[in-house]
């Protein structure tokens, strides 16, 4: 006598058998119209020829001052200490003070032209790798709202980053690293880890946060033997399998057996990837691995192994900041010393990392981004600093596609305001997008009864910053 049927078992198997036909036809006429993987296994096919196949995103952590380093502005400097007359808008903390002219002198570089602050001596000499944009505007004033619009494109929690979006659409070239990498210096930003987050998208979309100290990531250092451990992940694996088989291909437990697996193999290739004795020592003199300041050899590290990630087929890394103990590029008081340090921390490592990638052949398919969350008022906050301005603020771009040595929009007389082509955070997410191989419009996922996209109902990508 069979053994009883439950009502749920009952429906499982009906579900499964004669009733399903008519289903298979659709389905596997179904796989042939959807878009087709391309070079890195990812969900969608380009759109368009790519120009780059990977982005290396320079995060500056609490806001640049950008009159202070790439926006030059001569009124600013001839009505230094006067009374800011103009209207303003509220600002973070209020405590608004005197126009507030730069410290620092600014010189034209390159054939460019570009003017850059004594601040960025080493990267000045690149300023004709650099497409500047001296326009662009964010939604938010306070950091953790404006970390989520830079990162997902929304000002709220929860959504994917731009690094997830391009890691699900496209993949990786590699199989034994993530698409999708942080490299944490170590401040994680306000906003925290979902500032790397994979949101609605497939959990195998999210960033991999690599330390920079000690064990880059927890137990990537093998314990077992490897036909051990491999033993050990294939039963793992069975077990997983079954489990999916009765929850009808769960994203969590797909997502951790394609996890488990990439970590299996991650054990061999991150410590090779960050065995950096392996470099010359002229090129680990060259990005400042043996500075006098801690935080810069340790971005100088960052941006070697970005370059490194990159050059294995990593699809998107993100270069976090360290601590220089000035909280941060968020100067609301000594901007002076505050600011100083922050550039000394990365102006030797960045210069060094696009001269190398240019070298190697590498610059012309990997688009670099430098951007905070939002950029720094010119009028003083109390007597020395800077209060959050997203009103008008200076990012840039190197290689991947971009015009070298272009210069795009402008502030105002005093770098107050976007006034020419104002440049969003939904154009940079378009444009990185663009340059890519895909469409910011098309590449949508549907969650919550609507198709959602990184760029929302926004977004364009300007035709003057392309080469």
């Amino acid at each position: 006598m069979n053994a009883p049927c439950s009502r749920r078992d009952f429906l499982r198997r009906a579900g499964n058998g004669f009733a399903m036909l008519p289903f298979f036809d659709a389905f596997a006429r179904g796989r042939e119209l959807a878009p087709k993987p391309r070079d890195g296994g990812g969900a969608c096919a380009r759109h368009h020829a790519p120009r780059c196949r990977a982005v290396i995103f320079l995060y500056m952590d609490g806001g640049p001052s950008h009159v202070d380093t790439f926006d030059y502005k001569p009124k600013l400097q001839q009505d230094h200490g006067k009374p800011w007359t103009r209207k303003r808008a509220p600002t973070q903390f209020q405590d608004d003070g005197a126009t507030l002219g730069s410290p620092w002198k600014f010189r034209q570089y390159g054939e460019a032209g570009h003017w850059v602050s004594d601040l960025f001596p080493h990267l000045a000499q690149s300023a004709d790798r650099l497409c500047i944009v001296k326009s662009t505007v964010a939604d938010f004033s306070e950091h953790t709202n404006a970390n989520y619009f830079l990162h997902t494109g929304h000002g709220l929690q929860g959504r994917p980053s731009a690094g997830a979006w391009a890691s699900y659409g496209l993949g990786c070239e590699s199989e034994n690293l993530p698409a999708f990498c942080v490299l944490n210096g170590g401040l994680i930003p306000p906003g925290g880890i979902d500032c790397f987050g994979n949101g609605f998208l497939p959990a195998h979309a999210q960033g991999s946060v690599f330390r920079m100290k000690g064990e880059p990531l927890a137990n990537v250092t093998p314990r077992d033997g490897t036909a051990e451990k491999r033993r050990k992940l294939d039963l793992v694996d069975a077990l997983d399998a079954m489990t999916l088989r009765e929850t009808a291909g769960h994203d969590a437990i797909a997502s951790a057996m394609k996890n488990q697996e990439l970590a299996f193999r991650m054990q061999t290739a991150v410590p090779e990837l960050f065995d950096l004795a392996s470099e010359p020592e002229s090129v680990r003199h060259r990005y400042g691995m043996d500075d006098d300041y801690e935080p810069t050899r340790i971005y100088a590290q960052q941006c070697m192994i970005a370059r490194r990630l990159v050059e294995r087929g990593v699809r998107f890394v993100e270069v976090l900041c360290p601590n220089t103990g000035h909280d941060r590029w968020d100067q609301h008081a000594n901007l002076r010393g505050g600011l100083a340090d922050n550039c000394r921390m990365v102006d030797r490592p960045i210069a060094a990392m696009l001269e190398d990638l240019a070298a190697r052949g590498m610059l012309d398919d990997t688009l670099v981004v430098y951007s905070g969350e939002f950029g720094r008022t010119p009028f003083a906050q109390g007597r020395d600093g800077r209060d959050h301005n997203p009103f008008g603020f200076t990012t840039w771009m190197a290689g991947g596609g971009v015009r070298a040595g272009a210069s795009y929009g402008a502030t105002d007389d005093y770098g107050y305001a976007a006034v020419d082509r104002p440049f969003s955070i939904h154009d940079m997410h378009a444009t990185m997008l663009h340059l890519l191989g895909v469409d910011h419009e098309r590449f949508t996922f549907r969650f919550g009864g609507r198709d959602i996209r990184l760029t929302d109902v926004y977004g364009k990508v300007p035709r003057e910053l392309l080469a």
